[in-house]
């Protein structure tokens, strides 16, 4: 994205547009398939669903992990502890998931020891998790993760915000790319550091690279229709965590209070969280809530498979791909979104 004199270019995120209703022989929803793949060592995991769960310590641990397999979804183990808690927790989803486990690392410090560790237990795939991907470290981090493991690992890498950044990275040599800077939830970083790009059009322009590595839209998304836009736009799969937190299966204690149960759900760059992991804190651009509990996150992932299955056929497309060749997008104004809301309540 060029800098333009006298003008900036637009920026489109989830609430700016609509998806086009079109022609569908759709007899049921249940001809609609969702089911995609990651590339390992030569061969493909099988996915239900184009689901992965972030790798956040009130999201992803062991429960998670097996959970989401068990339900053809992927959860990514958080980094936030020690290289012998991360094993004891795929160890536990290696039993069931074998191919289907994955865990974070960073770029520095412990990252090669602990994907050297990981890798000896089984695990294929590696999530390079930092908020700022398209930087020296993480070229530096893929160049080595490559020379010690060669290609029989899947390297996910990010987060990034622009077409430049996705095209190094490919070319650094990851194998998925986490696509967003700044949308999550309890994510600062866009007040904090004034920088960033709307979700969708870093999705889009990403989709235009000349690469063919999955993109992974991470961030933003609220609800099964964000999904199918960011799937529509280009996306292979989409990356969540505050739709995911307060489910059984995530890490911490239940929280009673009057107004009910609740889980903590925070953000890795909060303070919380990194006086928690590191001892002190550096930039904060996250926060930390709570977040009422809402049971299994099977029932979670069933709602929104069956949002996202409506929303391929009001396309007429019976797979992800078709999807992204029959999408239309229409731009909406402020009263088109207030319009696509369930609003009776604010009359």
């Amino acid at each position: 994205m060029k800098k333009i004199k006298g003008n900036t270019p637009k920026g489109l995120t989830y609430d700016d547009v609509l998806l086009v209703p079109q022609y569908s022989d759709i007899r049921s929803r249940s001809e609609v398939s969702m089911a995609t793949t990651l590339d390992v060592a030569y061969a493909e995991v099988p996915l239900r669903l184009p689901i992965i769960a972030s790798p956040m310590d009130t999201v992803s641990e062991d429960k998670m992990g097996v959970a989401m397999w068990e339900e053809g979804a992927l959860a990514v183990v958080h980094r936030y502890n020690t290289i012998n808690q991360q094993l004891d927790m795929m160890d536990r989803i290696i039993v069931g998931a074998q191919s289907n486990a994955a865990a974070a690392i960073g770029t520095s410090g412990d990252y090669l020891e602990r994907a050297t560790a990981l890798y000896g237990v089984g695990v294929r795939i590696l999530c390079v998790d930092v908020a700022h991907g398209h930087h020296i470290l993480m070229k530096e981090a893929l160049h080595e993760l490559r020379g010690h493991l060669g290609d029989s690992i899947h390297i996910m890498a990010g987060n990034v915000a622009t077409l430049e950044g996705y095209n190094d990275l490919v070319d650094w040599g990851a194998d998925s790319v986490r696509c967003n800077i700044g949308g999550g939830s309890i994510c600062s970083t866009r007040i904090q550091t004034g920088h960033g790009v709307p979700g969708l059009q870093t999705v889009l322009d990403c989709a235009a690279s000349d690469r063919q590595i999955p993109i992974i839209a991470d961030g933003g998304i609220r609800n099964a229709g964000d999904i199918v836009k960011a799937l529509a736009a280009g996306a292979d799969f989409v990356m969540l965590g505050s739709l995911l937190a307060g489910t059984d299966e995530t890490p911490g204690d239940v929280i009673t209070t009057r107004d009910g149960k609740f889980k903590s759900y925070r953000g890795m760059a909060s303070r919380d969280a990194q006086i928690e992991w590191r001892g002190k804190t550096s930039s904060l651009e996250g926060i930390a809530t709570t977040i009422p509990c809402k049971g299994s996150v099977r029932d979670v992932l069933r709602d929104l498979e069956r949002g996202i299955r409506s929303g391929l056929s009001y396309s007429g497309a019976r797979t992800i791909k078709e999807l992204q060749e029959k999408a239309l997008f229409v731009r909406q104004t402020s009263s088109g979104q207030l319009e696509s809301s369930t609003h009776i309540l604010k009359r």
